[in-house]
């Protein structure tokens, strides 16, 4: 091979190694300002070498698709107006996960721990008596300084909870309800969640605690967790922030991984090699 066939063969792999990942991306696992994995990883899933996937990833770069930050990682790009968190409601998961997969670390403030009666509410939705007692925790989510939400737990009294000080200690550090649960080996296995258009008084405790200061539309999320098929043992009621969160629903056939460059090279060839650029891809004229 001569080096103007080198040279054109390099091309072509960082063709296929641009059309890969943009194929990855639009699949809609990781969302907008999310952190995609070490390069690394990433070079051994398309199966290319990392002087190749980085010229892959400059281009996406150049395109604003993504964001490389020095001493962070790599991040999807194109934010145009950023929330803290962003909430897909077809797949349950801890704020804490969401956060970590933005880089943002999460604390809380105003946190309380009480055990008092449910009320005809919530014990309507956990299927207790009103007088029932159980664990009930307040407090103010924190994302790298600025509060996110206010968010109100209640923890079904089947559940054996840790001791205060140590249940302190989880939430102070960011970790969710969900979290704690999920650590006790409760087998949760899906939650019911109802999003709520909330008006919100900058009079009103929340909107003291969320810094706002006219009465505004915010979202309130009610979500009610079960264990196994219709066990109940959380319910929680947050109200967020003005840009605290993004709700999404998203519907798609979702990988996990991007696809080996042999594959999608493969199905490149069998369409007359669609799907790249199409300079580049009559420039190569490769097979598999």
């Amino acid at each position: 091979m001569n080096g103007e066939s080198q040279v054109v063969e390099a091309r072509s792999l960082v063709d296929s190694a641009e059309q890969a990942l943009r194929n990855w991306l639009a699949g809609g696992r990781y969302r907008q300002g999310d952190r995609l994995p070490p390069e690394h990883e990433v070079a051994a899933m398309l199966g290319v070498s990392r002087g190749t996937l980085r010229s892959a990833l400059q281009r996406l770069e150049e395109s604003g698709e993504i964001v490389r930050r020095q001493g962070s990682g790599t991040f999807v790009g194109r934010m145009a107006v950023p929330s803290a968190l962003d909430e897909r409601l077809e797949r349950l998961e801890p704020y804490s996960s969401l956060a970590a997969r933005r880089g943002l670390t999460l604390t809380c403030h105003d946190l309380n721990i009480d055990r008092r009666a449910v009320g005809g509410e919530v014990g309507e939705a956990l299927g207790l008596s009103p007088i029932a007692q159980a664990t009930t925790i307040s407090r103010t989510l924190v994302a790298d300084n600025s509060p996110v939400a206010v968010m109100f737990d209640v923890v079904h009294p089947s559940v054996t909870l840790p001791d205060d000080s140590e249940l302190r200690e989880s939430l102070e550090s960011g970790q969710m309800v969900l979290d704690v649960l999920i650590g006790l080996g409760v087998p949760v296995t899906f939650a019911r969640t109802r999003v709520i258009p909330y008006l919100l008084d900058s009079r009103e405790r929340a909107g003291k605690l969320l810094g706002v200061r006219r009465t505004m539309a915010v979202l309130q999320m009610e979500e009610l967790i079960y264990a196994g098929r219709d066990e109940r043992v959380a319910y929680s009621r947050d109200l967020f922030a003005p840009g605290g969160i993004d709700v999404m629903v998203m519907r798609s056939l979702e990988s996990t991984r991007p696809a080996p460059i042999v594959n999608l090279r493969n199905a490149r060839g069998s369409r007359g090699g669609a799907g790249g650029r199409k300079s580049r891809g009559r420039r190569t004229g490769e097979s598999a």
